[in-house]
């Protein structure tokens, strides 16, 4: 039977499905979560063991390598990155320390992660998945350290792609679009100071915070059957999957910058400020 652990698998979010997915799929399922009581939705499901690991916690991926190694003979087919955190609040108002807590959790993990259990993936020639995001590609203001740090997670897992060849494990690395997930709700809403200039334009940053914007997003487990497929078929490399992911690719290539900034300016709420 074929393993994988996946990150980040709290109710509600894109671990979770990708969880019942793989389970699907005959494999052999170690769902993580910060909280194991928050993975309800895997609880009692056969082939899906549910384990404990905050990535910030060196102690916690040590636990869970050992528990995968005692159950798989050491050996692991499949790593999801999928843990993550989103903050939008303009830069000049945001705590640096919060920001290096959201890079230790978005990037950081996901290095302490790759290390711990890259002898297990060599043993299977497995596959890491890295779970980053059109933000990446899109400079969309209010969340300059969240797109900061999945653009440094896509540039990585690229250049990983090309360091694992010699290994035999492949990377992927999926562009994530809009997805129907609670990230934006467990997210903290944005608490602007009157005297700076981006106050005015508060309630837009919140519905931004929030998820409130209007946008069409893809529903979990639809997105968890592209990903899936794409593992099952031995991708490499990176894939666009969510809603508007295929559009941001596009845009990426042809729009011009200001026209994408004019975009950026007006779904933001930065417009009514200039």
């Amino acid at each position: 039977m074929k393993t994988v652990l996946i990150t980040g698998c709290s109710d509600g979010g894109i671990g979770s499905a990708l969880s019942l997915e793989f389970q699907k799929n005959g494999f052999m399922v170690f769902a993580t979560a910060r909280t194991v009581s928050k993975m309800t939705e895997l609880q009692g499901i056969p082939n899906i063991h549910l384990l404990q690991i905050d990535v910030t916690s060196s102690n916690d991926i040590e636990s869970a390598l050992e528990a995968v190694r005692k159950a798989t003979d050491g050996k692991l087919d499949v790593l999801v990155n999928n843990s993550g955190q989103q903050v939008v609040i303009p830069m000049l108002e945001m705590d640096s320390e919060d920001g290096r807590k959201l890079f230790d959790v978005n990037f950081w993990g996901v290095f302490d992660m790759i290390q711990a259990f890259t002898p297990c993936l060599m043993e299977a020639k497995g596959t890491i998945v890295n779970v980053s995001s059109i933000c990446s590609y899109l400079h969309t203001p209010f969340m300059s350290v969240y797109n900061a740090s999945k653009g440094a997670l896509t540039m990585f897992g690229e250049t990983l792609r090309l360091e694992m060849l010699p290994l035999n494990i492949k990377v992927i690395t999926v562009i994530t679009g809009a997805i129907e997930t609670n990230i934006m709700k467990n997210s903290p809403a944005p608490i602007l100071q009157e005297s700076f200039p981006y106050f005015k334009a508060q309630e837009q940053i919140t519905k931004l915070a929030s998820g409130d914007d209007g946008v069409q997003r893809m529903k979990r487990k639809d997105f968890a059957k592209k990903v899936v497929g794409d593992v099952l078929l031995g991708t490499s490399g990176k894939v666009w999957r969510g809603a508007s992911a295929s559009a941001t690719r596009l845009a990426s290539l042809i729009v011009p910058s200001w026209i994408l900034d004019d975009i950026l300016s007006k779904t933001s709420g930065l417009s009514t400020l200039i």
